[in-house]
């Protein structure tokens, strides 16, 4: 009799040990990511973070992150990138060479993240303040051997199937064309509505595009709050069960660095900290969605210096007027944001999105 007691006891526990180790794994299993947001901070180096929190009087957004790291940004024929190949390898994952578009050393189009999801069923969206055919938003709407071919570019764009939100600027690469084509009337045709600015957009269910400038966008804060404000109708308009992948880029933090303008970079970064705020105020209330903040490249070479070598005050010092071969941050937030911490490649950071939206 004992011995049958015993052997009962033993059964029942291991059936409570077996459900209790298969609720803990089910409440440890990490979480996939429904939405992804990339952003961009083109030409966002270590310091151009730093001059934000070293002129902010409150925490910025992003000491709200839970993850950061390092990406290596050199390209495949240059230790310093440009930005079609930076941004290219983060959107596909192959280094390229300086100056092509969404390919690989041999010219063969690489399918971006953006193209990935697309085919996967969700949503994805586009926000820059530069013109929509520009090296970075290029890199994952089309596939090009020169980011110099606008007017290529913006051909790609019209005809694009999987993309339903594109905000930014470059208008003139759509209507003021050598082949004298009319790309907005054509892109009407095909069921896109097509505003001049956010306020225009009166259907969320339909595929819209802003080009609110003819080229680039006003330098902030000239421009007000249109990152910010497009990043924020973006998400309202491409929110779904099936889910969203939008990347946002700060465009002109590097045209700042480029004029070794520290006032104008630290604008730019205030309006790309009003960004970060936005989506992660959506993805803390979301649960769903991975963050991630990263750069194609550093710009300027900039660091803080001590002028009088009496360390009492702080001047920003820009060592070059072009790109440095430095690595860039990366921040991470939601479900898969582990992922991105310690020194990666850039190429590596479509491998995690993708592992962490699966």
């Amino acid at each position: 009799m004992k011995t049958r007691r015993l052997f009962t006891f033993l059964l029942i526990a291991t059936a409570l040990f077996s459900s209790s180790c298969c609720s803990n794994n089910e409440k440890s299993a990490p979480k996939s990511a429904k939405n992804v947001i990339v952003l961009i901070g083109d030409g966002m180096g270590p310091a151009q973070v730093y001059s934000l929190i070293l002129t902010s009087p409150e925490k910025t957004a992003f000491q709200r992150f839970p993850y950061s790291g390092f990406s290596i940004t050199k390209s495949a024929s240059n230790e310093i990138t440009d930005s079609a190949a930076g941004g290219s390898a983060i959107a596909n994952g192959k280094k390229t060479n300086n100056g092509v578009v969404g390919m690989d050393t041999d010219s063969i189009p690489v399918p971006s993240m953006l193209e990935m999801f697309s085919e996967q069923g969700k949503k994805t969206g586009v926000v820059v303040t530069c013109s929509v055919t520009h090296a970075t938003p290029a890199d994952f709407l089309a596939h090009n051997i020169s980011r110099q071919n606008n007017e290529e570019i913006a051909l790609e764009i019209s005809e694009k199937e999987g993309l339903d939100v594109l905000f930014g600027g470059g208008k003139k690469y759509f209507t003021e064309r050598k082949d004298g084509v009319d790309l907005i009337s054509k892109m009407w045709e095909k069921g896109w509505n097509i505003y001049d600015s956010l306020p225009q957009i009166e259907d969320n269910n339909a595929k819209t595009m802003v080009l609110a400038a003819r080229k680039h966008l006003p330098e902030a804060p000239k421009r007000g709050d249109f990152l910010p404000n497009a990043t924020a109708k973006a998400i309202e308009m491409l929110d779904n069960e099936k889910g969203f992948f939008l990347m946002i880029e700060g465009s002109q933090i590097d045209f700042a660095c480029h004029d070794n303008d520290s006032a104008t970079l630290v604008e730019e970064m205030r309006d790309f900290n009003k960004t970060l705020d936005v989506v992660l105020d959506f993805a803390e209330k979301d649960g769903n969605t991975l963050v991630v903040v990263t750069a194609d490249h550093e710009t300027g070479g900039l660091t803080f210096v001590d002028p009088e070598s009496r360390y009492t005050r702080t001047d920003f010092k820009f060592t070059t007027g072009s790109h440095s071969a430095i690595f860039v941050p990366v921040f991470s937030y939601g479900p898969g944001a582990e992922r991105f911490t310690g020194i990666m490649d850039n190429t590596e950071i479509i491998s995690k999105i993708m592992d962490s939206a699966k």
